[in-house]
């Protein structure tokens, strides 16, 4: 079983920059991982995810602003944003699938970590 707790969001201003962190209990050698986030009265979106051999894919929208990076040491996973967006303003999650590839579908995931807030003013 596979337990993931998120961490780092917070309330910034626009431009600020922010690292969340998805501690993972339990192997996640062979599961892809993911970051979604769901703005205030919206639908959950796909951010970006890491393949199994650690791939990575960002989501067009942020592509140019975030990094997804997992540290297998640690078992954490990581998103960086940069220059960040009153519209990035939202709950983050982090979710897991015992599988090779990631998807930015959230339905592709079992594992879902509780949520980090990140605020973001302008």
């Amino acid at each position: 079983q596979v337990r993931l707790v998120e961490s780092g969001g917070g309330t910034v201003q626009a431009g600020a920059s922010l690292t969340l962190s998805c501690a993972a209990s339990g192997s996640t050698t062979y599961f892809s991982m993911g970051w979604f986030r769901q703005p205030p009265g919206k639908e959950r979106e796909g951010v970006a995810t890491i393949d199994r051999d650690g791939s990575p894919k960002v989501a067009d929208s942020v592509k140019d602003r975030f990094t997804i990076y997992k540290d297998k040491v640690k078992n954490t996973l990581y998103l960086q944003m940069n220059s960040l967006k009153p519209e990035d303003t939202a709950i983050y999650y982090c979710a897991a699938e015992r599988a090779a590839s990631g998807s930015l579908r959230h339905t592709w995931y079992s594992h879902w970590g509780q949520g980090t807030n990140v605020t973001v003013s302008s």
